[in-house]
């Protein structure tokens, strides 16, 4: 089409391995495990729309172009919404992003230049991989176990890598992770913040899910652990409000120290910027209105629900074809398939009886966990769950 020629990460660009899925969720009674999007059925509409009135009172602050880095009632807000999380900050250490994922890309824009060693947490979450390949940097894998990630093999990674190898950026999700649904112990927390210090390494935290738990809370953010560490914080955080409020309003934001965020809002100011001040005044009257924390206790209580309902439908129709670690908290449950099973042929069979799910090949950068898959539970309701699981239980049966 043009003789110019593309950039060369643009050349064959991959896609999002999830979206490719959605010709499949089109499919008349096709049940879905596949997205990652919360339940809709919990959006608090009327609170939000509520909301909306009171930021469009004010419209030269909700329609008019606004600073880059946020609007400062909103980062004040977000402080106290981490200081609820553990996490000592105020106003000035925040940057609202539009959603997280651009916080993690205006990380990867300042830090990564082709060639450069990145650590990510496996299996990840697929646009982190997808923007670190579009970076063109060098993504080591760390597995990932029951207890989130594994901070004993990359400490043994860490000391037998060569200098060049040893990463600048690490990424991780320790509460609930997309994909494998671990929660990482507090003890690991800290010692990656050791491990980080030791080798001069920055941890990008990434905290979507954290306030999603169905019991007891998740140890304090890695964030807190790197404040409490007595030295420079080597955590970068990042969250949203997406899982917990609403995906449309997209407002993340990034806590990170003065000399990081100032490249990072120089980095935003050319892609679109500032996060939408409408979005970003709606969130501040939303959150201001005291409906937050039932909201999110309302989430707690149906996901947990739909948790429940998947694993005693998976150990009933799929008995010992399936294995998994119970999440306790988030969006998603991890499984591997039986040795027995054929997972090459087992999507095409699930598709064709009308269920489908994401294969664990999406979450790896390099080779792939072959008989994994992720199924969420946030979407389908409970009788569309035990129905998506009886199909699947059919599906690993042909």
């Amino acid at each position: 089409m043009t003789s110019i020629g593309f950039a060369s990460s643009y050349i064959a660009p991959t896609g999002s391995p999830i979206r490719e899925l959605f010709p499949y969720l089109s499919r008349p009674g096709m049940i879905s495990f596949a997205g990652g999007y919360p339940s809709p059925s919990l959006f608090d509409a009327e609170g939000l729309q509520a909301a909306a009135q009171r930021a469009l009172a004010d419209p030269a602050g909700s329609l008019q172009y606004g600073a880059t880095e946020g609007t400062p009632a909103l980062r004040q807000a977000i402080a106290q919404l981490c200081g609820a999380r553990g996490i000592a900050c105020d106003a000035p250490d925040v940057l609202i992003t539009t959603g997280s994922q651009q916080a993690f890309d205006l990380l990867v824009r300042i830090f990564i230049e082709p060639g450069a060693p990145v650590y990510v947490e496996t299996p990840a979450y697929p646009a982190a991989i997808q923007a670190l390949r579009l970076a063109q940097a060098r993504i080591h894998e760390v597995p990932v176990d029951a207890e989130g990630l594994d901070v004993d093999r990359l400490r043994h990674q860490l000391e037998t890598a060569a200098p060049a190898d040893r990463p600048k950026l690490l990424y991780t999700v320790p509460n609930f992770s997309n994909p494998s649904g671990t929660l990482m112990t507090a003890s690991r927390r800290q010692a990656l913040v050791q491990l980080a210090l030791r080798y001069g390494f920055l941890i990008i935290e990434d905290d979507p899910y954290g306030e999603l738990h169905f019991g007891e809370q998740a140890p304090p953010p890695v964030y807190a652990a790197g404040q409490a560490a007595g030295k420079d914080n080597p955590v970068l955080y990042l969250s949203s409000l997406s899982k917990t409020v609403a995906p449309g309003l997209r407002v993340g934001w990034m806590l990170a120290p003065p000399e990081i965020l100032r490249r990072c809002t120089v980095a935003k100011q050319v892609t679109d910027l500032c996060t939408s001040p409408l979005a970003q005044a709606v969130a501040l009257q939303y959150l201001a209105g005291g409906r937050y924390a039932p909201t999110v206790e309302r989430a707690r209580a149906e996901y947990g629900r739909r948790l429940q309902a998947l694993t005693q439908s998976l150990r009933a129709e799929a008995g010992d074809g399936l294995s998994f670690v119970e999440p306790k908290g988030g969006m998603f449950l991890w499984a591997a398939c039986a040795p027995e099973v054929d997972a090459s042929r087992l999507f095409q069979a699930a598709v064709d009886g009308g269920v489908v799910y994401v294969p664990g090949a999406a979450f790896y950068p390099g080779e792939a966990k072959a008989t994994a898959m992720r199924l969420s539970y946030a979407t389908p309701t409970v009788d569309e769950i035990k129905e998506g699981a009886r199909r699947l239980g059919w599906a690993m049966r042909q």
